[in-house]
């Protein structure tokens, strides 16, 4: 993959961040814009936690920065990074005991809950709690507000297509976000939703056990989340990926099969080989099988930094992806599905021009 351009402070803070979760860990300081470890400063490293918050590597991260600052025998940044991690640390454990009590309440109730995407990132963790059930709202909406006296945030014209609700409680400073029956930027992906839970796993995370997607779940949901909504690419994504790949615990055969029935195939082999390619800077071979990058419609050469983030562009490539999902929604006739997700380019359109005249596109995505 060539290097890519570094024209902003920020995308060099993302390419340090690159190196320290990326590189070996035999020599971690080593890898672009890891040059600057030596004589960051202080307001310099501050820049470079937000960028590391924005991208879900806050543990990952200063964990490698504060071993290279105790091998060099500088103990004032190591000391920086140490302030971070116990933060960070408290942070984390309060948001577990939060989705530990959910869980248990959910579980008393008899309703099914799943975590996704937000223990993915471990040993870091999201700014929100991501969970899918297959619960209607007016069983979870209720629920939650009796049990956790949950306050209900406004929905977005987005968050209503992907049923989605987002709940702020008493003792969370960030939300907690339900899918209900539905996943994928408008709500289109019936089939992918109906399995989370059929599929789940046991994990234990810090002394908890939870329910989590499958491990081709969490590549589809992330796909959809990274390139048929967003069009970026979070580092935790890349970290979290290709860790899952190397693992050796993904079933590829039945991945093709299930992103296939969902219409999203060539969006999943995408992702993978962007995956692959960036990673693969860094001295990572994740050894994807073949007909996993023939189906790649592009790869990871068009990624560009961009607002904090690694950005895919959305003409013509998520474009294309877009055209072909909505074309297998309807050659099977999910009629309901493919109006769901002819819904999205005017929602976006909409968007992009609230955003433009206000600042914010808040109320519509």
């Amino acid at each position: 993959m060539p290097e890519m351009p570094v024209p902003c402070t920020s995308d060099r803070w993302m390419l340090l961040l690159s190196s320290l979760v990326l590189s070996p860990a035999s020599n971690p300081s080593r890898g672009p814009g890891a040059d600057i470890l030596e004589n960051i400063t202080e307001s310099e490293f501050n820049d470079l936690i937000a960028v590391a918050h924005s991208n879900h590597v806050v543990m990952r991260g200063m964990e490698a920065f504060q071993n290279i600052m105790l091998a060099a025998g500088d103990h004032t940044r190591a000391q920086w990074a140490a302030a971070v991690l116990i933060n960070e640390r408290a942070r984390i454990a309060n948001a577990l005991s939060v989705l530990r009590t959910l869980f248990d309440a959910f579980d008393a109730e008899g309703i099914d809950l799943t975590v996704i995407k937000s223990l993915d990132h471990w040993p870091d963790f999201g700014s929100d709690i991501d969970l899918y059930t297959n619960a209607a709202a007016d069983v979870v909406c209720p629920f939650m507000q009796s049990r956790f006296n949950a306050r209900i945030a406004p929905q977005s014209w987005g968050d209503r297509l992907a049923c989605k609700w987002n709940f702020y409680l008493p003792n969370l400073p960030d939300p907690v976000e339900v899918h209900m029956g539905r996943l994928g930027q408008t709500g289109e992906q019936l089939f992918i939703a109906s399995q989370v839970p059929r599929r789940a796993r046991l994990i234990e995370v810090d002394g908890h056990t939870f329910r989590v997607a499958s491990p081709s779940d969490r590549l589809m949901i992330s796909t959809l989340q990274r390139m048929y909504r967003h069009f970026y690419f979070r580092l935790c994504d890349i970290v979290d990926s290709a860790a899952l790949v190397a693992s050796g615990g993904v079933d590829f055969e039945e991945l093709l099969s299930s992103a296939g029935a969902a219409g999203i195939w060539e969006g999943v082999a995408t992702y993978l080989v962007i995956v692959s390619d960036y990673v693969g800077r860094y001295g990572t071979d994740l050894k994807l099988p073949g007909f996993v990058k023939e189906a790649a419609r592009f790869q990871g050469d068009v990624l560009y930094f961009g607002g904090k983030f690694l950005r895919v562009p959305i003409m013509p490539q998520s474009a294309a992806l877009y055209r072909t999902q909505f074309a297998r929604l309807l050659r099977r006739r999910q009629v309901r599905s493919s109006a769901r997700l002819g819904l999205l380019p005017p929602l976006a359109t909409a968007a992009a021009i609230a955003y433009k005249i206000t600042g914010s596109d808040k109320g519509i995505w």
